[in-house]
């Protein structure tokens, strides 16, 4: 049985629990719509909302770690691209997920919007036939 984690500051600690179901291909998707840390040139704040979609193979990301370890930027200097593919690089380096995107939008700065997506695929993981289906609509998780 996992323990539950018991750390409520920022963290890099990326705690996880065994896949229920890893005979199964199946798409986890999480939204984090409040991801900050800080530009490097400037030091002012840049905003993203990221995007983690992601096929487990042996283990699952707990959430509230994911929420700690997202926190644990805040106060990090990180071009956008240098910072959604580190986030790529610790969570596909903890899951070791069959599949993991990361799609990071990032909001406006100086009229400019940039998007920053990432992948990882596990060596020799074929994916089954893509099937079609409706697709998360951005803030689906908002009520």
């Amino acid at each position: 049985m996992p323990t539950k984690p018991t750390r409520t500051k920022p963290s890099k600690t990326i705690d996880t629990f065994p896949n229920p179901n890893p005979e199964r291909d199946y798409l986890v998707h999480i939204e984090v719509p409040e991801f900050t840390c800080l530009c490097p040139l400037t030091g002012q704040p840049d905003f993203a909302t990221f995007v983690i979609d992601y096929l487990p193979d042996r283990l699952n990301v707990e959430l509230k770690s994911l929420k700690l370890y997202m926190w644990s930027f805040r106060n990090e200097g990180a071009f956008h691209e240098a910072v959604t593919n580190r986030v790529l690089d610790d969570l596909a380096g903890t899951l070791k997920p069959r599949f993991m995107r990361i799609t990071a939008r990032w909001y406006v700065r100086g009229g400019i919007f940039t998007n920053v997506v990432v992948e990882h695929r596990k060596r020799g993981w074929k994916p089954l036939p893509r099937v079609e289906l409706d697709q998360f609509a951005p803030g689906s998780n908002i009520r």
